[in-house]
């Protein structure tokens, strides 16, 4: 029998449906497990520490699989745990870390766990699961990170003298993700004996008051902890600035300020400013002063003389200086104290000069002008004496003062009596000034102009009128001769024997008097001129609002404004200038006081006063040297005609000054050989002397002269005695080389001299800098011998074959020798006689030597000796041998061969110079070589010769 299909699909459905039924009787229970776990886990372990411990429970047991536990499943996004059952039976399990856990990236995590059972066999089938229980973990943090601090570097500034409770705060942090390792427990600060402390909160102290003139600033290294007592890998800088209490005052200024000559104007203060500390500032009021009391007379003037100066400002001429350099013809201040560099005379009471009768008009007229410089201090005493200046008295006899200039009581007393011839009146005879400068002992500059009955006193430059006026009756007219005397009045008579009176205590320079004449105020002040001072750069920017004022001499600048900034713009363009070439080295010292007023103030705060200098430092010193043609003969007419001759033609004067090279690529032990450099320079000269070597000049048969012409449109002058010729006047070396080159010796009974010997040297800054004393000698050829002369000069010398070879010094040859000595005549005797032999011989070849040669000469007479011979005939040796143009290099030769010959006849001269008398032979010879050589050389003038 065929069944149907649709019974075994019944039967099939029956049989799964009573399987079902089995399980489920099998299988009843779910698992069970805690609804809610708290674990804990290490970072960078794996382990799990629950509480309670992960089990589950199921209450099908002890029924195999649906009693038995197969896993506990994790719900949640990538949850880094993964549970494990250790036990099915008992349901064990444990939560693990699948991966390393690191607090610092997650702290805790939350999930879902459940339990599932083995199901109903084998298979697994029909499992059951566990309600859904919650997991809370926390992760436990290690010390892994070390405390670091936000800043690398911790910087402050605090005020000197205070204690602060807090003067900065330092921070570090630390990574780690527990409170306990994370937060910062502590600071120490790591360096030793430092006045600082700091608390656990990072806050730096200081544990006694700080100097700004002990220490500037402090630098301390601060470490940290956490709380796990984990320090710092790197400890941290603090710095720690000390300023000043802010006092008022003037700030970035150098005391020292350097000036080298030639630098013109430098600022003193390039870089100051002024602090108020926040003052409520209306007005600055501010004074500098240069203090150069204390360089010369005052201030740095020039020190030439006072002719020269005189003759430099303009003055009138006739000044008469009392008080000159001591020499031979001023010999009356050779007794006096005297500070040679600036020909100061110092008079301690105890000294006075006689100015010898002639040097000053006996008497002086209506108008004349003395002048002085002066310092001068308190007399001592109460009723102090009077203490002279200048005084002129009875010589003898009497006791009459004519006139006088003295200090009495710090008053300045001018007297001056009239004769009766000049006046038979009561006059005006004593004028007095009162002046608080006679005695601060500072040096001034004074100028009484006297225009009778008007006397007026100039002082540094301002004019003052005698306070007071006194008349007195003429001197009566006696035959007694008067005594002018300085430093003290001549009391020549009312005593037994005379002698000095009223002696002055002080200081005086370049006092002079100058009849018949008065200074104007202009000659005045260009004479009593500073040569430094204080001066102002860019005056267009000096700013709106700066009011500034110099006194006369430019050592004092006041200077006011409303605006601090203006003011500090003012100062830094203050400079100091000195225009001497040759500044007086030393220190000139400086001083800046301030008044500061406040709005609703008269002063407010109180500035301290800069005390500074400038360091004016040596110049270098020049060397002046002469040079020219020192030896020349002339014929006795040509110093007998009625122009003379010409002693300095050709004369130079040159001045070089010697630096040191100093590179900057020049090594410490290369600085020895550092290079020398000789330049040469440009400066004035104020004095030239040409002197008389030996004898002076007999004024009845010989003199020096001088068109005085030469001297006009120049600061020049001269004067002339029988000892020499004086130029003097500042000019430069140029004026006075065309002026010295003018200068002539005549000499109209020339029977009696046969020669003439002069010495020229030359000064700057009045002897501070002198040149070379240039010797010159002069031969007067005389009819006698200039027969012997035609044989011999042009044998001794050949000009068209000497050169003139300079010293590599540059200096002067010295004085030669211009006569033949006793064992060189005989050897020239000898020889003119072997030339007699062969003179003939030569006759014949004059005239084309001659053409040959004049070229020659022409081009050799500038350097060469000077002989003018138009009355002389020469003869020339026939033997010589006469070169031609190309031959120069063998004439060379031969003519060292004659230097060498004329130095041992020079070496031979010097015990023979009676017999040369005698002889009257004259032979120019070479000086020693090792000396100088003659720059210049005998000059022959063959023009009116006969051939």
């Amino acid at each position: 029998m065929t069944v149907p299909h649709g019974f075994f699909i019944g039967m099939m459905y029956s049989i799964h449906y009573f399987e079902g039924l089995l399980l489920d009787t099998v299988n009843k229970h779910k698992p069970w497990i805690e609804t809610s776990y708290h674990g804990i886990i290490t970072e960078n372990n794996d382990t799990v520490i629950l509480d309670p411990p992960l089990v589950a429970l199921d209450k099908d047991a002890p029924v195999p699989f649906a009693g038995e536990i197969c896993a506990f499943k994790i719900h949640g996004q990538e949850m880094p745990f993964e549970a494990v059952v250790l036990n099915k039976t008992s349901g064990e399990g444990r939560l693990r870390a699948k991966s390393p856990i690191d607090c610092e990236l997650q702290k805790e995590y939350t999930f879902i766990i459940q339990a599932y059972d083995c199901g109903s066999g084998p298979g697994g089938t029909n499992w059951k699961k566990s309600h859904k229980a919650v997991v809370h973990i926390q992760v436990k943090d290690v010390n892994e990170f070390s405390p670091a601090f936000k800043e690398s570097v911790y910087k402050a500034t605090v005020t000197e003298g205070k204690i602060y409770d807090s003067i900065l705060q330092v921070e570090a942090i630390d990574e780690d993700c527990s409170p306990q390792y994370s937060q910062i427990c502590n600071y120490e600060i790591v360096t030793a004996d430092v006045p600082f402390a700091i608390d656990r909160n990072g806050n730096i102290r200081n544990t006694e008051k700080l100097s700004y003139d002990k220490q500037h600033q402090y630098e301390i290294m601060v470490t940290a902890f956490d709380c796990g007592q984990k320090h710092a890998t790197e400890d941290v800088l603090v710095r720690v600035n000390v300023k000043p209490v802010c006092k008022p005052g003037w700030q970035d200024w150098n005391k020292r300020i350097e000036y080298r000559p030639g630098s013109g104007s430098i600022p003193l203060f390039p870089s100051i400013h002024l602090e108020t500390c926040d003052g409520p500032v209306s007005s600055i009021h501010s004074t500098i002063e240069l203090q150069t009391n204390y360089i010369g007379k005052g201030c740095d003037r020039e020190t030439y003389s006072e002719k020269s100066l005189q003759k430099l400002c303009g003055a009138s001429s006739g000044a008469i200086d009392l008080l000159p350099s001591p020499s031979t013809t001023t010999n009356w201040t050779a007794g006096l104290l005297m500070d040679s560099n600036d020909i100061i005379f110092k008079f301690d009471g105890k000294q006075g000069a006689k100015i010898p009768d002639g040097i000053v008009p006996k008497n002086l007229t209506d108008q004349f002008t003395i002048t002085l410089w002066m310092k001068h201090g308190p007399s001592p005493g109460l009723r102090a004496e009077k203490e002279t200046i200048l005084c002129n008295s009875d010589k003898t006899e009497m006791n009459r003062h004519h006139y006088a200039l003295y200090v009495h009581n710090c008053r300045l007393v001018f007297l001056l009596r009239k004769d009766f011839d000049q006046a038979d009146t009561f006059r005006p005879a004593e004028f007095h000034w009162k002046l608080d400068q006679i005695c601060d002992k500072e040096w001034h500059y004074y100028v009484v102009n006297v225009e009778f009955p008007v006397v007026t006193l100039y002082m540094d430059g301002t004019t003052y009128e005698p306070y007071l006026v006194t008349n007195d009756w003429p001197i009566h007219p006696s035959h007694i001769a008067m005594q002018l005397t300085v430093g003290a009045c001549w009391q020549g008579g009312e005593v037994t024997k005379p002698r000095f009176a009223q002696y002055f205590h002080g200081s005086l320079a370049s006092l002079t008097i100058r009849p018949g004449k008065i200074e104007s105020q202009k000659v005045i002040s260009c004479l009593q001129a500073c040569k430094e001072g204080l001066d102002i750069n860019s005056l267009e920017s000096l700013g709106q609002g700066i009011k500034y004022h110099f006194n006369p001499s430019q050592s004092v600048l006041v200077m006011e404004g409303d605006d601090i900034e203006n003011i500090n713009q003012a100062l830094r363009k203050v400079s100091y200038i000195n225009s001497r070439q040759f500044p007086t080295a030393g220190i000139r010292r400086l001083k800046v006081s301030s008044k500061v007023q406040c709005f609703g103030e008269d002063v407010c705060i109180s500035i301290p006063d800069i005390d500074a200098y400038v360091m004016v430092f040596q110049a270098n010193e020049p060397k002046i040297t002469i040079t020219g043609m020192d030896h020349f003969a002339r014929p006795a007419a040509q110093f007998e005609s009625e122009r003379g001759v010409i002693l300095l033609p050709d004369i130079r004067i040159v001045s070089t000054v010697t630096k040191m090279e100093h590179p900057v690529d020049l090594r410490e032990h290369d600085r020895a050989n550092k290079q020398v450099v000789v330049e040469e320079m440009l400066h004035n000269l104020d004095f030239c002397d040409v002197l008389v070597i030996g004898a002076e000049l007999d004024p009845e048969q010989e003199c020096l002269e001088l068109d005085h012409g030469e001297l006009q449109g120049k600061h020049l002058d001269a004067t002339n005695s029988t000892a020499g010729y004086s130029i003097y006047g500042v000019d430069s070396m140029f004026s006075y080389e065309q002026v010295l080159r003018q200068l002539r010796y005549r000499n109209w009974a020339t029977s009696a001299t046969s020669d003439r010997k002069f010495r020229v040297k030359c000064s700057e800054l009045n002897g501070r800098y002198t040149s070379n004393e240039f010797n010159l000698e002069v031969n007067i050829l005389h009819s006698s011998n200039s027969n012997f002369m035609d044989h011999v000069n042009h044998m001794i010398v050949q000009p068209q074959f000497l050169q003139s070879v300079q010293h590599p010094e540059g200096s002067v040859s010295a004085v030669h020798n211009s006569v033949v000595p006793s064992v060189a005549t005989i050897v020239i005797v000898i020889c003119v006689s072997i030339l007699v032999f062969v003179i003939t011989l030569g006759v014949y070849r004059i005239r084309t030597a001659h053409q040959h040669s004049s070229a020659e000469r022409e081009g050799a007479k500038e350097n060469e000796m000077d002989w003018d011979d138009s009355a002389l005939t020469i003869t020339v040796n026939p033997m010589e041998k006469y070169e031609k143009p190309h031959q120069i290099e063998e004439e060379s030769e031969e003519e060292d061969i004659d230097d060498e010959e004329d130095d041992t006849t020079s070496a031979e001269s010097d015990d023979s110079e009676e017999e040369e008398e005698e002889e009257e032979e004259v032979i120019v010879q070479k000086g020693d070589k090792q000396n100088a050589t003659r720059q210049e050389q005998l000059e022959w003038d063959d023009s009116t010769l006969p051939y």
